[in-house]
Order: C-alpha cells, then structure tokens, then sequence
C-alpha cells in the first residue's frame, strides 16, 4: 500500500490515479445551503473543513485529508468561529494521530 505523509503538498496527493481529485467526496448535506454543481472546493476550504469537523464522519475526515493540506486544515481549526474549543482541540489531536495510517 502506498502511503503519502500529510505533510506532502497538495499537488503531490494524488489517490488512484494520475490525476488530483476535482473535489473531496463528502457528504452532500454537509452543505446543504450551497449549490454544489458551481461550488469552488478549493477556494471555499475553510467552509468544507470546518464542516467536516462539526458533523463528519471518519471517511469525510479521510476526505478532507487526503485533499486538503494540514496547512490549510490548521489554518482553519484556528480561523473558524464556529468550532467550539473541544472540537479545535480533537481535530489538532486527530492531525497528531496515525488513525488514517494505520494498517
């Protein structure tokens, strides 16, 4: 199995194929209140994050890992208003975890 540290850049995650992935494949109701035909995945981050914290599951959670980078996840869990400090806290332990690496 191949493994890609969390710290590789984003352009370097590539899963399954020779190509990025267009978007995370998380649950739709997560973002029920936007139009998710036109919504841009790479500019709206910290929303997809932050959602995912609050409500996702642990594959939504793989998701944004292997699509977003841990930059971009930190940058989030320390921007967000809407995370409260139990779920800031979990998500920086989950980052510091080897959950997603273990076989």
């Amino acid at each position: 199995m191949h493994m890609i540290s969390l710290k590789t850049p984003i352009k370097k995650r590539i899963f399954g194929n020779e190509h990025m992935q267009q978007k995370p494949n998380i649950r739709p109701h997560l973002l029920w209140e936007y139009d998710l035909e036109t919504f841009n995945w790479r500019k709206s981050y910290k929303i997809v994050i932050e959602r995912v914290i609050q409500l996702g599951t642990p594959e939504d959670w793989k998701e944004i890992f292997s699509f977003y980078t841990v930059d971009q996840i930190n940058e989030t869990i320390e921007w967000s208003k809407q995370l409260d400090l139990r779920d800031k806290n979990f998500a920086k332990l989950f980052l510091q975890s080897d959950y997603f690496h273990a076989a």
